[in-house]
Formats: structure tokens, C-alpha cells, sequence
């Protein structure tokens, strides 16, 4: 649809020529409606994260899966905002894609790459604020990887400062 996301479903269903009250029985939120136009992606998301995965280094892998998220989000015009939403609808997709994500997590703050006070709900809340930021940027922009180094850099562990000893 042209309004993506935003779209009513009033003209969800038009356009499906379906009824509303048929819309509704399938789909009885918009977040479920986008949970099942985003699934298959979704899924393809995870899988290609899990395959990847194995070959990088668990902070890269929690860091491209995040470029990916960012990207799907930003694929359907409204859909940033709803994201959190969205992969919590239960759908096969959204499952598939927080399970990857949790376990990405997981591994990298296992490795000691990734502080351990950080939870995936703040792995999808900056997915959400970067896709809202680049919304408007052309497709295939740097933006979003410099966005999303920038925040994984803030996840990573660091080594503690060295102590100067007591001052005078």
C-alpha cells in the first residue's frame, strides 16, 4: 500500500477487498496485521543472521543483526515506530527474529564484548529510534551503519581505567 504502515484498515481491507469485520478476525490489532506483512522477511532475517553468526565474532554478529533490523524496519513506511510491538505479536517472524536476537546477545555479552547490564528490549528501542532517524535518508545510506556502530560501541565492554593512586 502507498501509506504503508500508516495506512487505516478501512483501506487495508479495500484494498484487500475483503470486509473489515474479516480483516479484524484475522488480524485484531495493526501490530498483528504488520507482525504478518513483515513475517516472512523476518524469518529470512533470523536465518541469515544464525548463518552468519557462525562466522564473526559475537559483537560483529549482534552488530549486523542490528544493520539488518534497522533496515527491515525501515522497509515499510511506519513501521519503526511500532517495532517493539511488532516482534512481540508472536508471529513465526517476529519469534524467530527476537530469539536470534536474545541469543546474539547472549553469546556476545558471554564473550565479554558486550556489557551485561544490556537488555534486547534496548537492542530494539535503538533499532526503533535509528529507523525513525533515517526514515528519510536514501535507501542504501551510511547513516544507518555509522548509527549502529556508534551505538554497539556503547555496548562493548571496556577495560577499567588504570588508577593514578591518591592525590595530595
Amino acid at each position: 500500500m502507498q501509506r504503508g504502515a500508516d495506512a487505516s484498515l478501512d483501506e487495508v481491507a479495500k484494498h484487500a477487498q475483503v470486509g473489515i469485520g474479516t480483516l479484524y478476525r484475522h488480524f485484531p490489532t495493526r501490530e498483528a496485521l504488520l507482525g504478518a506483512a513483515c513475517d516472512e522477511r523476518l524469518s529470512e532475517l533470523a536465518q541469515q543472521s544464525r548463518q552468519r553468526a557462525a562466522r564473526v565474532a559475537p559483537g560483529e554478529a549482534l552488530c549486523v543483526f542490528l544493520e539488518a533490523l534497522v533496515r527491515h524496519a525501515s522497509v515499510y513506511r511506519g513501521l519503526a515506530a511500532s517495532l517493539g510491538i511488532v516482534l512481540k505479536n508472536g508471529s513465526s517472524g517476529c519469534h524467530a527474529t527476537t530469539e536470534e536476537g536474545l541469543r546474539l546477545l547472549s553469546l556476545a555479552q558471554a564473550s565479554g564484548e558486550i556489557r551485561s547490564d544490556i537488555a534486547f528490549d534496548d537492542i530494539v528501542c535503538m533499532a526503533t529510534a535509528i529507523s525513525l532517524t533515517t526514515a528519510q535518508d536514501a535507501p542504501g545510506g551510511r547513516r544507518i551503519d555509522r548509527l549502529v556502530s556508534m551505538f554497539v560501541d556503547g555496548l562493548r565492554v571496556r577495560a577499567p581505567k588504570a588508577s593514578r593512586g591518591p592525590r595530595s
